[in-house]
């Protein structure tokens, strides 16, 4: 058997494997009377090693693996250190909070505290247009990107793209976060470990020899021309992470899932503990592979492993490849049906509806844009920094309405919705009209500034509420 065929028939077993464990193990699983917790929330039953292999799986897919070792530097590597802090908010902050409201998404947290749900709603919107627009194409772009890198393919990155969209589909459709979370799991640990043999064959390649690569990409210290200049960790980087790990419904959403606040919270310490190992996979690789072949960008890690890994094991390796692809997209679309579904649908739309059909049709829609929207990314310079500053554009708006709905107490939940427009604007005006600061501060001047719109005004519209009874008593 020729190198090639070997690679496919290993890819191919490997894929499949994964599946029939995954539809075995969900096969075995006591469902829920609750249709929208069992489709959108796995029935409230995963474990915690299924919780921290998703979380995990969900994060470090195709963007962060590509879009990280094509950086090709070691000072990105504050995006995975960071997530600690991150995880933490999630884990004593929030979860018991979700728990506490028994939320199904992350969007109900706001309705419950503020006992608004046209609030709920719209925030909602912003996750999905921040879902179908940005997040979906990247993951989609990256993950084919990564497999014509390679395996040399000819085939149009879109036509990869499309490929890897109908698998997630088919996962998301079917199978809901039980199936995803899974699947992830066993992906996951796949990933880990031959990420870790990626690692260990590109050291063996270059004699375990690092000289010659210069200090500046070594450096966790960023200079004000870097994409991460050492003063933004004192900023916006640790927002950006409590957005993420905290109120983002596609990472939220697993320890939501879980039979307990501790065993969430379990988890959730699990995934943290192995992002502070993951630069070995997403970010070393990288370096070395600037030594091999320069400063190549995106490319580099797809190049890497078709390199140095024979022939088996890299057949092995894009299967694992494949399923981070398909778990962040597969989510990605989970969490938008659950969104679409449970905040918009059944409030407005049809309070009877089949919550799985409903999730179904909204998993074909957004798979059908984002494919659309992947070449819009073939030109991004640098993937990972594109995609962070884009997400600025909902990520610190919605982080604001999280913030003021958790720390205070009385807040006009017409101020809130106000915040969320202006907190918007503002960031799209930073990011396409007039960018004086690195747009990690950007995003940290947008949360405060709409933090500070949103309490202003609730002040105001309080203070007119109260003047207006007393007239009403006085009359």
């Amino acid at each position: 058997m020729d190198s090639n065929a070997l690679q496919v028939s290993v890819f191919v077993a490997l894929t499949a494997l994964v599946a029939l464990l995954t539809w075995w193990r969900c096969r075995r699983e006591v469902r829920s009377a609750n249709a929208s917790r069992d489709y959108f929330l796995a029935g409230g039953t995963l474990a915690w090693p299924f919780i921290a292999g998703s979380l995990l799986l969900t994060n470090i897919s195709a963007e962060q693996i590509v879009g990280m070792n094509g950086a090709q530097m070691m000072l990105v590597a504050w995006w995975e250190f960071g997530a600690a802090a991150g995880l933490l908010v999630l884990a004593h902050v929030l979860v018991p909070m979700y728990y506490k409201h028994n939320c199904t998404t992350t969007t109900e947290l706001l309705e419950k505290r503020l006992g608004d749900p046209a609030l709920r709603r719209v925030v909602s919107v912003l996750f999905l247009l921040g879902y179908m627009f940005i997040l979906l194409p990247v993951v989609l772009y990256t993950g084919a990107v990564f497999m014509k890198s390679m395996f040399g393919l000819q085939m149009p990155v879109l036509l990869i793209a499309a490929l890897f969209a109908l698998g997630g589909l088919a996962y998301a459709a079917f199978g809901g976060l039980r199936a995803i979370a899974i699947s992830d799991t066993y992906n996951g640990l796949g990933l880990l470990v031959m990420g870790v043999a990626v690692t260990l064959f590109a050291m063996a390649a270059i004699d375990w020899d690092l000289s010659g690569i210069p200090a500046e990409r070594w450096t966790l210290v960023g200079d004000g021309d870097s994409d991460i200049p050492w003063h933004t960790l004192l900023t916006g980087m640790v927002f950006i992470h409590i957005f993420y790990w905290g109120t983002n419904m596609v990472i939220a959403q697993r320890a939501m899932a879980a039979k307990s606040i501790r065993e969430a919270q379990k988890g959730i310490y699990a995934a943290a503990a192995f992002k502070l190992l993951t630069p070995l996979v997403v970010i070393v690789p990288g370096v070395i592979a600037y030594k091999l072949y320069g400063d190549v960008g995106d490319v580099a890690y797809g190049r890497l492993v078709g390199d140095v890994l024979p022939p088996w094991l890299s057949g092995a390796f894009a299967a694992v490849i494949t399923g981070a692809v398909l778990s962040s997209f597969n989510s990605c679309l989970n969490s938008a049906s659950a969104l679409y579904t449970c905040d918009i649908h059944l409030a407005k739309v049809d309070p009877d509806a089949d919550v799985k059909r409903i999730g179904q049709w909204v998993a074909v829609v957004f798979t059908v844009v984002s494919v659309a929207m992947v070449p819009l990314y073939q030109h991004a310079q640098s993937i990972i920094a594109t995609l962070q500053q884009l997400n600025g554009l909902y990520s610190m708006p919605v982080l604001a309405a999280f913030v003021v709905a958790v720390v205070f107490k009385r807040i006009d939940s017409r101020a809130v919705r106000i915040g969320l427009v202006f907190g918007v604007v503002l960031y799209a005006v930073f990011t396409f009209a007039w960018t004086p600061l690195h747009y990690i501060h950007l995003m940290f001047i947008t949360l405060v500034a709409t933090v500070l719109v949103t309490w202003g005004l609730s002040r105001v519209l309080e203070g007119r509420g109260t003047r207006a009874m007393k007239g009403v008593e006085a009359a």
